[in-house]
């Protein structure tokens, strides 16, 4: 598939409402899908909140309990992989025809992470990838993914990957991702700063790929009423002012940014524009001097128990 139409979406989700947040993304998509979209890509934690300007009542040496009430919530709104909620987003992208690209809050076991999730327009989930390194505070509410969930995804549109927010700043992760071909570089992110429209033209440039970049477009307002932001409680202030946009694989604007409110930016992606773009620059092939640098990536998940019966074959035998 030669042309591929792409959105972005920049919208905000019912902060701590599962539910009713996966109702509002099943209207956007519909949205996008109604345009002949192929891919729908959602910002980071969209569902169902990067609560940004929280400080999880956390203090050095201690936690004060209005902090753990809102981890409470923020626990209580994240979503398992696969749940019923992953079943329902699987079928919105089934019902459009669309490959759908999602952030998400997962839990697993007590810990959240910040996750990006693949599906199909058959409905089918195809993957998911958890951040790495969570940044600053989001340190304190989210767990560290691992090297199993960095895949990128082979498609009939493309090769599909994401790398959440500032993982972008993470050199060896691009590499990686280049390394697997990737076409379509999706990076979902909460930074709203006019600095990042740089960085993801400089990823498009180094990656000789399509770079798809959403953020929220979140007021206080958007949020419930005991949302104890440091921004403070006037409805109308901004807590995340979008700057979505779509790069091409010279590190063209083909879309935004846009900073003016809630939105769906869209751009015809040509995939042959990628072989054009690799004669002068491929960073994993013949830009990559083997014989000065090489990269080790370990793609095992990292498991703290490993339980297996003694009469059965040994876990860690290959």
């Amino acid at each position: 598939m030669s042309i591929v139409r792409a959105a972005v979406v920049q919208d905000n989700p019912i902060v701590f409402d599962r539910d009713a947040t996966i109702e509002k993304v099943r209207s956007l998509v519909k949205d996008a899908a109604s345009q002949e979209a192929d891919l729908v890509l959602f910002p980071e934690a969209f569902v169902s909140a990067y609560p940004k300007g929280l400080d999880f009542g956390a203090r050095i040496g201690m936690r004060l309990p209005e902090g753990r009430e809102d981890f409470r919530r923020y626990f209580e709104s994240a979503i398992e992989i696969p749940s019923p909620a992953t079943d329902l987003l699987g079928t919105t992208a089934k019902e459009n025809k669309i490959y759908l690209v999602i952030g998400v809050i997962e839990r697993e076991l007590g810990t959240l992470y910040c996750t990006i999730c693949f599906f199909s327009p058959a409905g089918e989930l195809l993957g998911k990838h958890r951040k790495l390194m969570p940044t600053a505070m989001e340190r304190l509410v989210w767990g560290f993914g691992d090297g199993s969930t960095m895949q990128v995804v082979d498609t009939p549109i493309g090769r599909i990957g994401a790398v959440i927010c500032w993982e972008n700043y993470m050199p060896l992760l691009r590499m990686h991702m280049y390394s697997q071909g990737i076409q379509i570089y999706c990076a979902p992110t909460a930074d709203d700063r006019d600095v990042w429209l740089p960085s993801m033209q400089h990823i498009a440039l180094e990656g000789r790929c399509f770079v798809l970049s959403c953020c929220q477009y979140l007021t206080r307002k958007d949020c419930p009423e005991n949302f104890d932001t440091v921004q403070g409680d006037e409805p109308d202030n901004i807590l995340m002012r979008g700057g979505s946009c779509i790069v091409g694989p010279l590190g063209e604007v083909l879309a935004g940014p846009d900073f003016n409110g809630p939105t769906i930016l869209r751009a015809d992606l040509d995939l042959n524009k990628i072989p054009e773009g690799k004669y002068d620059l491929d960073t994993p092939g013949h830009y990559a001097r083997p014989d000065v640098f090489q990269l080790q990536v370990n793609l095992r998940k990292q498991n703290i128990v490993t339980a297996w019966d003694t009469n059965l074959k040994d876990p860690f035998e290959n």
